[in-house]
């Protein structure tokens, strides 16, 4: 097949594409509101997953030393902990920093900073940040610290003043979290597909109303020797050019979409700002926007033209 047809081809579904003007625009519109459920589903798998790895990172242990711990007894312990199957990483955060970072804190609560100042010492011990490799295993790490606690008690003072963790409460509410994370997804999915075949439908009669129109056309290219395939071909392109032109209008749909709920998102939803993914992303939301309604469009001309056009 040389240029000259493909270019023939191309302008002849084009031009039935601009001639049915009414019909394609009932198309496209079907066809947009699919691949804007598309692009929202997308979005709100990011949102969620953003969420639920923001909540992830925060869960932790914290031991809070006494002010009486020594180095050693703090690195005996870190050792001990360390070498816990269940633990991933342990942070080490010094008597002096936790003094910084309350003074950071509360820089603008000078009544506070005034009565540390007076105190003349550090009152605050040193700390372990603890993350479990796995949300299900904080409890049991919280477990053998207190058991270290209790140890040292009934010995000697215990050099562990207090143990926070991600407790079965806060383990419960981010299981929750993730059973509605997937619940939504499902139904997107549901949704999607149920959507996908509606438009599919719809543009299946649009294309089959253009073929119908265009009869006597394809009787005279009937007549004067014109192949299958250049027949049917325009109707294909006609069915892609619904699909091209709905996904670059989803695309334009969600730039003032993403730029208004941006701040909102990132303020709220976990840390992302869904306009600025968005924008960093934006190739791969073209390749999944306009490749599924390219893709919606070939399939309902596919259809159409093998169904109502024999030839």
């Amino acid at each position: 097949m040389d240029w000259i047809v493909i270019k023939r081809i191309f302008r002849a579904g084009f031009l039935d594409f601009w001639r049915n003007g009414f019909v394609s625009l009932a198309s496209i519109l079907v066809m947009t509101v699919t691949l804007f459920v598309v692009g929202v589903t997308i979005f709100a798998g990011v949102i969620l997953d953003s969420t639920l790895s923001d909540l992830r990172d925060k869960a932790d242990v914290n031991v809070y030393f006494t002010t009486t711990a020594s180095q050693g007894q703090i690195s005996q312990l870190q050792t001990q902990v360390q070498a816990l199957p269940q633990v991933a990483a342990v942070q080490f955060i010094s008597s002096s920093d936790e003094l910084a970072t309350f003074r950071a804190k509360h820089q603008n609560d000078q009544l506070t900073l005034q009565a540390l100042d007076e105190l003349g010492t550090n009152p605050l011990g040193a700390v372990l940040n603890i993350k479990a490799k796995d949300i299900s295993q904080y409890g049991a790490i919280a477990q053998f610290l207190e058991q270290q606690q209790a140890l040292s008690a009934n010995g000697a003072p215990s050099v562990i003043d207090k143990v926070n963790y991600f407790d079965a409460e806060h383990q419960q509410a981010l299981t929750k979290l993730e059973d509605i994370t997937n619940s939504a997804q499902r139904l997107g999915l549901i949704i999607i597909a149920i959507l996908i075949f509606t438009t599919i439908a719809i543009s299946f009669n649009t294309l089959r109303l253009a073929i119908y129109t265009s009869r006597d056309e394809i009787q005279i290219m009937r007549l004067v020797g014109a192949g299958a395939f250049y027949i049917r071909a325009p109707f294909m392109v006609e069915g892609v050019f619904y699909g091209l032109v709905a996904g670059l209008t989803t695309l334009l749909l969600f730039y003032p979409l993403t730029w208004w709920m941006g701040n909102a998102t990132q303020d709220f939803l976990g840390g992302i700002n869904v306009f600025s993914y968005y924008l960093s992303h934006f190739g791969l939301f073209f390749l999944a926007i306009v490749g599924t309604g390219v893709v919606l469009g070939g399939v309902a001309s596919f259809l159409a033209v093998r169904r109502y056009l024999k030839i």
